[in-house]
């Protein structure tokens, strides 16, 4: 394999298949040994086998059956030689349903580094996308309670 941009940006695909699997190790399987993932709510897990034990339980429970879809790759880039970086977005649905809600698309960052003879996922950030009218909306309910 070589360091190109088209390697790093094949990657969002294997995790999504990895996800609609419902298998937390092929999910986490172009993740360095020492990667972190910063969930969407901002809880940061360090270390592959960390990152495993976070999703498989929500893979067996809350988001069993859930998919990944729509996913995109606008932008990948590689910074200097051995690190890129990729931007990743995807809906993600439910059982039963077809299309994702407009709180379910997700932005993730994506920092990837050259070592092993591959690209290695060395950090991931999850962000939900939501409209600044969705963010308004929520704070005006929190504030109310």
């Amino acid at each position: 394999m070589e360091q190109s941009v088209e390697a790093m940006s094949a990657i969002p695909a294997r995790m999504n298949e990895g996800w609609n699997h419902g298998d937390a190790t092929a999910f986490v399987a172009d993740f360095a040994e020492d990667a972190e993932l910063v969930d969407f709510e901002g809880t940061v897990h360090k270390g592959r086998e960390a990152v495993i034990a976070f999703n498989q339980p929500l893979f067996d429970t809350v988001l069993k059956g859930s998919r990944l879809v729509r996913g995109e790759v606008p932008f990948a880039r590689i910074v200097r030689p051995g690190c890129g970086v990729v931007h990743h977005r995807v809906g993600m649905v439910m059982p039963g349903e077809q299309e994702p809600l407009s709180s379910r698309y997700f932005m993730q960052l994506l920092t990837v580094v050259w070592q092993n003879d591959r690209w290695e996922v060395a950090t991931l950030q999850n962000a939900r996308l939501i409209s600044l009218e969705t963010a308004m909306a929520l704070d005006a309910q929190a504030a109310a309670e």
